[in-house]
C-alpha cells in the first residue's frame, strides 16, 4: 500500500513539472514560440462612425410651406424650421396658409441630409420682402427703436418681468393677437435708458396707417 501512494506522489510531481516546463497558450489556443513576433492586432470597423449621408436639396422658393415641408422629407431631409419671414414673430401654425419666401440652406447637390432646412414664409395673400425683415433688436440697458415693428416680436425683445400697456392708436379696439399688430407710438422713447420703469405702446393692425 505503501509502495502505492509513493508512485502516485512521483506521477503527480512529474506532471507539475512538465506543465511548468510547457511554453505560455498565446489567445485562442495558440501555442506561443518563444522570441516570435507578437501577432498583429486584428483591425475592426464594428466601432466606426457611420458615414454622412448626402442629398441633392431641392428649390423649395414659391411652392407652399406644406408642400416644401413633404418634398424636403421625401428627398431625405426631416430636420425642418419655419419662421416669419416679416419679421413679426408670427407662428405657422397651419402650413398650406404659408408660402415659402427663402430657404437656407439654398437648394444644391451635396448637402448634409441631417442638415436644419430653415423656411421664411409669409402667408398666402402676403408679399415676399426682398430679404428677411430683421427681428426687432433686444432691449438692454437702452429702449430700442420700436416702430413699425409686429407687437408679438416687441414684446418678446423686452426683458419678460417689464410691465407692458398695449393700446389701439386707430379705434377703442382691444389688442388681442399682437401679431397682427405694428407699434405707432413708445413710451419711453429710444435711447431712454430702462430701469425697470413701465412700457407702454400704441399700435395699429399691420395693413392699417399709423394716426
Amino acid at each position: 500500500m505503501r509502495t502505492h501512494h509513493l508512485v502516485a506522489v512521483v506521477t503527480a510531481g512529474a506532471v507539475l513539472v512538465l506543465a511548468a516546463c510547457e511554453p505560455e497558450a498565446a489567445e485562442g489556443g495558440k501555442t506561443a514560440v518563444p522570441g516570435a513576433p507578437a501577432p498583429a492586432a486584428s483591425s475592426s470597423k464594428a466601432g466606426a462612425a457611420p458615414a454622412a449621408k448626402s442629398a441633392t436639396l431641392p428649390h423649395f422658393v414659391g411652392k407652399g410651406l406644406q408642400v416644401a415641408q413633404d418634398e424636403a422629407q421625401a428627398a431625405g431631409f426631416y430636420a425642418l424650421t419655419s419662421h416669419d419671414a416679416l419679421g413679426r414673430d408670427r407662428l405657422q401654425a397651419l402650413d398650406r396658409n404659408w408660402k415659402v419666401c427663402s430657404q437656407t440652406p439654398a437648394a444644391g447637390a451635396g448637402v448634409a441630409t441631417s442638415t436644419t432646412i430653415d423656411f421664411g414664409a409669409v402667408k398666402l395673400e402676403e408679399t415676399c420682402p426682398a430679404g428677411d425683415a430683421p427681428a426687432p433688436k433686444p432691449a438692454g440697458d437702452t429702449m430700442p427703436n420700436f416702430v413699425g415693428q409686429g407687437m408679438k416680436a416687441v414684446r418678446g425683445a423686452l426683458p419678460a418681468n417689464a410691465s407692458i400697456t398695449v393700446k389701439d392708436a386707430v379705434q377703442s379696439r382691444m389688442v388681442l393677437q399682437e401679431s397682427n399688430w405694428k407699434v405707432c407710438s413708445q413710451d419711453p422713447k429710444p435711447g431712454t435708458a430702462l430701469t425697470g420703469q413701465p412700457v407702454s405702446f400704441t399700435v395699429a393692425k399691420t395693413d392699417e396707417t399709423c394716426p
